[in-house]
């Protein structure tokens, strides 16, 4: 991570409260743009589930919903744009930055691309103690999910491109 001056932090490292970053290679070349919205796709139902759940806990301390991801294909986006409940603070072919911030904490969501090679880095800077609660049960189930979402994109793209047989 250290060695992609593209990734997008809220805060050095040290100065956070969550981050983590995975990277992985694909079969082939994208953008930042489409592996999220292939990453983002047709969503399990537990993935609703549990956004529904976050909602309905949070919403009792002044957090406001996020609902899921749309899955809703986009063909392009803009600093100033929304991607599900997600700002677009930055956007190019090769760099994804996506913000949500409210009282209790900040999330950047950075997917940087250079060449196959995919990163997704979060960051969060909590500012109180329900922030800091918040996170204790969304850090592990945040690397599971990018983790999944990952896996299911380089299956997707290797199927796409005949390589793997369909599931």
């Amino acid at each position: 991570m250290a060695d992609d001056p593209r990734i997008r932090m809220l805060d050095a490292p040290g100065k956070l409260d969550f981050l983590h970053s995975r990277t992985v290679e694909l079969p082939r070349a994208v953008t930042a743009l489409e592996a999220w919205a292939m990453m983002t796709a047709g969503q399990p139902r537990w993935l609703g589930a549990a956004f529904r759940l976050r909602d309905a806990i949070s919403a009792r301390f002044g957090v406001k919903r996020i609902g899921s991801f749309s899955g809703k294909p986009v063909a392009s986006v803009a600093a100033g744009d929304h991607l599900d409940f997600f700002l677009v603070e930055e956007a190019a072919p090769d760099l994804l930055v996506l913000t949500e911030r409210d009282r209790h904490l900040d999330v950047m969501t950075c997917l940087s691309v250079a060449g196959r090679r995919l990163t997704v880095t979060a960051s969060v800077v909590t500012h109180n103690a329900f922030g800091r609660a918040y996170m204790l049960p969304v850090a592990p189930a945040h690397r599971l999910l990018v983790a999944s979402m990952l896996r299911k994109l380089r299956r997707r793209m290797a199927r796409e491109a005949g390589t793997v047989p369909a599931r």
